[in-house]
């Protein structure tokens, strides 16, 4: 039997923990954390990649998502990512939140929201995934 998964971000590669993000809350209802973003994380241009907020979006969406179908014996996997950048930001915490949309049988569609400090939306991102079984 395969090995349950931890679904936090302490075990993370390389490429996650390169974006910073940091999870608070972790349950199939809700995800918060935060990302303090900077220098490291920044375009050219002096703002940050979209690719961090992608990154946000779809670790948070995946991780509640699979919390979500944990206790069925499956996770969840994403099959599109739509993330939406409204504002540029450049430094300075972003708070990341993550909900469920839908939460069915075989597939799940969540959002999750990325403000800055003063509460204004930075980024916006759906995500739809399936709920996979663990291999046994």
């Amino acid at each position: 039997m395969t090995q349950t998964p931890d679904l936090s971000l302490a075990a993370a590669n390389a490429f996650l923990k390169g974006a910073g993000f940091e999870t608070d809350v972790a349950t199939g209802t809700e995800v918060t954390g935060h990302i303090d973003a900077g220098v490291d994380h920044h375009t050219p241009w002096g703002v940050v990649h979209g690719g961090v907020h992608a990154t946000a979006v779809e670790s948070a969406c995946s991780i509640g998502a699979s919390a979500a179908v944990l206790d069925q014996g499956m996770y969840a996997v994403g099959l599109s990512n739509h993330t939406d950048f409204v504002r540029a930001h450049t430094e300075g915490r972003l708070d990341v939140r993550a909900w469920p949309i839908h939460q069915g049988r075989t597939g799940q569609l969540w959002q999750c929201d990325l403000t800055r400090e003063d509460g204004k939306l930075v980024a916006q991102g759906r995500v739809r995934l399936q709920n996979v079984p663990f291999e046994r």
